[in-house]
């Protein structure tokens, strides 16, 4: 069979082809890791506090946080089946759907997302190290900013350094990340419970943290107004994973047996993120006791600690930027870019690009505000993957009803060949997916230039990523029954 997939060079190479059985070492402790790994992060932590930030109580903030994890994990699950049946990764698994050459869309798609989460990391991991320089010299680093770019020459080497550190993985490649995830999982709990030590002694207790009311409550600063809150912080949520619901074949493709992926991810996903929600609550809630205001960004936390305690906390989240970054934002599209040109783009050439792609996507100043953080960003790429997800799954289960023809999968000719390469409904059901959502996109990403859209819009884009799932999966569906299904055809083919 490998010598019949690898035929078509533009179609092939060895980081797309299916995993074989000496590769699929990883048991479900492995995807555990993984996920702990990932969901111990900065943004994941940050993201949870804005919550607080937005007016929502604890409890309220932390419910969010797990329904959205436990909502953005059948995705997860079910996408995943397939990596681990065929050993294949996400951008070739589009194909079926997409056609041999239209999965290169939802690939790129997915790719520039990872590029700018990336960025978004990297700027994290150059903070610390800026932040780190400034204890260690005793006052901060400073400077004017450069014109155009809004940050000073210290902000910028550091963002810098921390991009290059990151190069080491990209050349030692998956094995490399695992073992990096595995063995930094354990710090990573072990320094929550620190940071709550550090929080329980400095408010006198956790007593007062829980305390705090909802501002959503009659009298509050924000009466009434919990809804109009909530679904756009789910839906942020959501969107939040959303990359990895869709690549995460990219992982699956190493699982032993479906039961360690399935396992693994149940486990590593819905409960670690629901408690590192509750840390950053408590952490959050603290910090308006201790500052008079929430202080949500870590870094910024960790700046205002002394002595040891704040070189080991920035250590560590340096540690833990590196392995959440290279595995969340790194993997997916390397391969993604792969795909595009496999004879020219290996796995490792896609993740200089996508590296490169994410200095210039100047990733501090999508997170200059909550505002810009949650609704810009977060909300704006779940309307653009949610398509993906929906028209994957219904393709995947509900037309294909899990059987695919592998080695079909990597001819031009073939059966995913459709038209010219392309699935036109599959292009048609994104299209009809993302319709909806633009308008409140720009509303919220340009106020100033799109300031009329209709209330009807705004409500439907907070639901983004569930309008998108809901439309493309509905129209894929339709459009595609009674068709000739392709893998089945060429299974019957002698």
């Amino acid at each position: 069979m490998n010598k019949d997939i690898s035929a078509n060079p533009q179609l092939w190479n060895e980081d797309l082809a299916p995993t074989t059985a000496a590769q699929r070492t990883w048991r479900w402790y492995h995807f555990a890791a993984l996920w702990v790994g990932m969901v111990m992060c900065i943004p994941a932590y940050t993201l949870s506090a804005s919550l607080i930030d937005s007016g929502m109580s604890g409890m309220q903030a932390v419910l969010t946080v797990f329904l959205a994890n436990a909502i953005v994990l059948l995705p997860m699950l079910l996408i995943g089946h397939a990596g681990t049946k065929y050993g294949i990764p996400y951008a070739v698994l589009a194909r079926s759907s997409f056609g041999t050459s239209g999965a290169r869309l939802p690939a790129l798609m997915r790719a520039i997302v990872a590029c700018g989460w990336y960025g978004i990391q990297t700027w994290f991991g150059g903070q610390m190290i800026y932040t780190l320089a400034g204890v260690l010299l005793g006052h901060e680093l400073g400077g004017d900013k450069i014109a155009g770019l809004g940050i000073n020459a210290s902000q910028l080497l550091c963002f810098l350094a921390f991009w290059a550190i990151q190069f080491y993985y990209i050349l030692h490649g998956m094995d490399a990340i695992r073992k990096l995830e595995t063995y930094t999982a354990p710090l990573k709990i072990a320094i929550c419970f620190v940071l709550l030590a550090w929080v329980h002694d400095k408010a006198g207790g956790f007593g007062a943290l829980f305390e705090q009311p909802s501002q959503f409550v009659a009298g509050g600063k924000k009466a009434g107004q919990f809804w109009a809150v909530f679904w756009p912080s789910l839906t942020a949520m959501v969107g939040f994973w959303a990359t990895l619901a869709l690549n995460i074949p990219d992982f699956t493709r190493f699982a032993k047996t479906q039961r360690d992926q399935i396992l693994g991810q149940s486990i590593g996903l819905p409960v670690p993120m629901g408690l590192l929600a509750m840390l950053a609550v408590i952490v959050t809630s603290a910090t308006v006791v201790l500052y008079g205001k929430a202080i949500w960004d870590p870094v910024d936390l960790a700046s205002r600690m002394t002595g040891a305690a704040v070189l080991i906390a920035l250590i560590v989240l340096l540690v833990d930027t590196v392995s959440v970054n290279l595995a969340a934002n790194l993997v997916g599209p390397a391969y993604d870019f792969s795909s595009l040109a496999p004879k020219q783009i290996s796995y490792k050439v896609g993740g200089y690009i996508t590296a490169s792609i994410a200095i210039l996507m100047m990733p501090w100043k999508i997170l200059e505000s909550t505002q810009g953080y949650i609704f810009t960003w977060l909300i704006g790429y779940s309307a653009l993957l949610g398509p993906i997800a929906g028209i994957l799954i219904v393709d995947y289960y509900f037309i294909r009803k899990t059987e695919l023809d592998v080695p079909e999968l990597y001819r031009a000719d073939g059966a995913y060949s459709y038209g010219n390469g392309w699935n036109m409904a599959a292009l048609v059901a994104f299209v009809l997916g993302v319709l909806p959502n633009i308008p409140g996109f720009l509303n919220a990403a340009f106020p100033q230039s799109f300031p009329a859209v209709g209330d009807a819009f705004k409500t439907v884009y907070t639901y983004a990523w569930f309008v998108g799932v809901g439309i493309s999966a509905l129209a894929y569906g339709l459009m595609m029954k009674g068709k000739t299904v392709p893998s089945l055809r060429a299974a019957a083919q002698p």
